[in-house]
């Protein structure tokens, strides 16, 4: 995958995410109503590939905006990873230098090796997480719009166990998906469907489509330096 492409991929991800995001919040009112149909709207440009260096320096622009209104990232996790994509584009885009592009992009698919892995440390040391009490207590006193079925997996420890160590072992030893092309479409579908799961039972849709707009990245990294 050229860096052109893995660029252009990803904005074409990060619009699609971005218009997912803010029609959620169409229904708000007064200027934050209309600073996410401007959101909506710089994203299709970004979609058709319409002036994208303008339109990345526009949405960072509109980003800080929505950053000042809410005292911070609207949506927590996967608010930062948007800012994130947004302005590692908006410098390959804007910057002249081949190796520099090559950098800002290279930062991006860093950073998703590292989402996974300190998240993969993080639970590892955490004795509820070894236990499964962690995940246990997710599943049963949560807050999120988990139905009564789902809430039922909280009887079963020794399920949740494993669950909670297969997460892990998945994040910890997410990097070693860069060995070679086939280990990392593997590790990125296994990524996906992860993130795919906690949107069907938790509603944590953003992070899926926000992580996805983040993989063509990497897997222009691995082809640039791993092959």
């Amino acid at each position: 995958m050229t860096l052109e492409f893995a660029v252009r991929a990803t904005e074409i991800l990060l619009s699609l995410a971005f218009i997912q995001q803010s029609i959620e919040l169409l229904g708000a009112r007064g200027i934050e109503k209309i600073l996410f149909a401007v959101r909506i709207a710089l994203s299709l440009l970004l979609l058709i590939g319409f002036q994208t260096p303008w339109v990345c320096l526009g949405l960072v622009i509109l980003t800080l905006l929505l950053l000042h209104r809410f005292q911070g990232p609207y949506n927590g996790g996967s608010d930062r990873m948007g800012i994130l994509i947004l302005c590692s584009l908006c410098l390959t885009d804007f910057l002249t230098a081949t190796p520099l592009k090559e950098l800002a992009f290279g930062y991006l698919a860093l950073q998703l090796i590292l989402s996974y892995f300190i998240s993969g440390w993080v639970k590892i040391v955490n004795p509820d997480w070894r236990t499964g009490r962690a995940l246990n207590d997710v599943f049963r006193f949560s807050a999120y719009p988990a139905s009564e079925n789902l809430r039922s997996w909280a009887n079963y420890p020794h399920i949740l166990f494993a669950m909670s160590w297969a997460v892990i072992l998945f994040e910890i030893f997410f990097p070693l998906a860069l060995l070679n092309q086939t280990t990392l479409y593997i590790g990125l579908l296994v990524a996906a469907m992860f993130h795919f799961s906690n949107a069907c039972f938790f509603g944590l849709n953003r992070f899926f489509w926000i992580w996805l707009a983040a993989y063509p990245s990497l897997i222009w990294l691995q082809g640039r330096n791993f092959q």
